[in-house]
């Protein structure tokens, strides 16, 4: 866990101070209609990302298909074993458009002036809440897509076969669920190594060009205030003791993970310019300020901090 604490090199006493309750954080009345616009939305995540980590492919079909070309019983196997795995991946893209939605209406409440990036996270902690949820469902859905090379292999071969089928005049009713210009679009989707990251990124870069009047520093403080938040967070054993779960240290890790990459996205100097507000530094030293933990508590920094190494790299590699 030391690594990437360290990223954040500022002191931790000029961080602001206070707990941001990740578990349990309820929504007040004046947050009440963003939060329910953006549940709307997050109460579909698990499914998503369950989706993608069952999915499998049709890599043995398509290569049954493409090395016997002339055999039409193989033709349509392959083709009736993409046909559902294109319709879900349709339906990740769309989660993605939602999603980009979801961030903006949480940035529009977030940056509003005259309360301050401090002040709003403080006060409004469910919505802080859903603002993280968001970064980690992100992160968690691009480590299975990495993980899923059959993902542009089974699209690639639908567009391939569509593609044939239209010089050949045929018509097929798949495309009227996924159509071209539809592909077109996934395809650039699935394309990213990181697909939510890079959409995540430019609905917040889009969020800052929309919004004129608001200035910039809003939207960049409150994304380097939550990683400030997130460090203080885990360095603090007073806070880390009242997480009731065990994945909630790597919750926060995500969500760190997270605001820096937007941080260094939307800010004109990125995050790693000595004059970000998120002072990131080099240092691969690992931290050993909680040797003295219970063996518990190692255990959890243990997993921790092997999950989260991998995040670190995406932060120069998003770009």
């Amino acid at each position: 866990m030391g690594n990437l604490l360290k990223v954040l090199t500022r002191d931790i006493e000029n961080c602001p101070h206070f707990f941001l309750d990740f578990e349990n954080a309820q929504p007040t009345e004046g947050e009440r209609e963003v939060w329910k616009q953006v549940n709307s939305v997050l109460q579909d995540s698990d499914s998503i990302l369950s989706g993608l980590q069952s999915y499998k492919g049709a890599g043995q079909e398509i290569r049954d298909a493409i090395q016997k070309p002339n055999d039409a019983l193989l033709q349509d196997r392959a083709w009736n074993s993409v046909c559902p795995l294109v319709k879900k991946l349709k339906v990740f893209y769309s989660f993605s458009l939602r999603l980009e939605e979801a961030l903006q209406s949480l940035l529009e409440s977030l940056t509003c002036p005259p309360g301050s990036p401090t002040q709003h996270l403080e006060r409004e902690q469910a919505l802080a809440k859903q603002f993280a949820e968001i970064l980690h469902f992100t992160l968690r859905f691009d480590e299975l897509k990495m993980r899923s090379p059959a993902i542009q292999n089974d699209f690639s071969y639908y567009r391939r076969t569509i593609s044939r089928n239209r010089i050949n005049n045929k018509n097929l009713d798949m495309e009227k669920e996924v159509n071209n210009e539809m592909a077109n679009r996934m395809s650039l989707f699935y394309a990213e190594a990181t697909p939510m990251l890079k959409t995540l990124s430019t609905a917040t870069t889009n969020f800052v060009s929309e919004n004129k009047t608001l200035p910039l520093e809003n939207t960049t403080d409150c994304l380097s205030t939550m990683a400030s938040v997130c460090k203080v967070m885990l360095e603090t054993p007073d806070y880390t003791s009242r997480f009731s779960r065990d994945d909630t240290l790597l919750f926060c890790m995500r969500v760190m993970v997270g605001v820096i990459i937007l941080y260094d996205h939307v800010h004109p100097n990125g995050a790693f310019n000595k004059s970000s507000k998120i002072d990131v530094g080099t240092q691969s030293e690992t931290d050993t300020h909680r040797d003295k933990q219970t063996h518990t508590h190692n255990q959890r920094h243990t997993q921790t901090h092997t999950e989260t190494n991998r995040h670190t790299h995406t932060i120069r590699d998003i770009h």
